[in-house]
């Protein structure tokens, strides 16, 4: 017995009024760590990032409506290359949730749901990503050089 409070947690009753002992949900000491639990915590972490990078973009539009000095400075901060850094961050968030996003509709219609299933998309899923990350990348740097050149993309 637990003296540290959690005892009470335990006790519950049914439908019908009768005193019950309710069931402990397993600790992760009690589960091995999976590359499934790493993407859906990855997956949520992911679509967190990619809400605050949208509030970022919406900000990049709100100086553009502001005017020429409000857009002036969000550039700066934007073609900074922390900025470049943050926005790149994004991207890899956005790209990351929305293919574990396609992952979950899989399993929403009932399919894949066989451990093996579940441990190959996953690996397929991080390759994906890792594949339109280093696309975006390259994307994002290769811009990046043409406007330091002085042409318009």
């Amino acid at each position: 017995m637990a003296s540290d409070g959690r005892e009470a947690f335990y006790h519950g009753t049914d439908t019908d009024g009768r005193a019950i002992r309710r069931p402990m949900s397993p600790h992760l000491d009690i589960y091995r760590f999976r590359l499934s639990m790493a993407l859906s915590i990855g997956n949520r972490m992911a679509g967190v990032a990619s809400s605050l990078g949208a509030g970022l973009a919406v900000a990049w539009l709100a100086a553009l409506a502001q005017g020429p000095r409000a857009f002036a400075r969000a550039q700066r901060v934007a073609t900074h290359p922390l900025g470049r850094l943050v926005f790149l961050g994004w991207g890899v968030a956005t790209l990351y949730h929305f293919v574990a996003s396609i992952r979950h509709l899989i399993w929403d219609s009932g399919a894949r749901f066989e451990k093996k299933e579940i441990d190959e998309d996953g690996k397929r899923s991080v390759f994906v990503t890792a594949g339109l990350s280093l696309t975006l990348a390259t994307a994002f740097v290769a811009l990046s050089r043409r406007r330091s050149k002085g042409t318009r993309a």
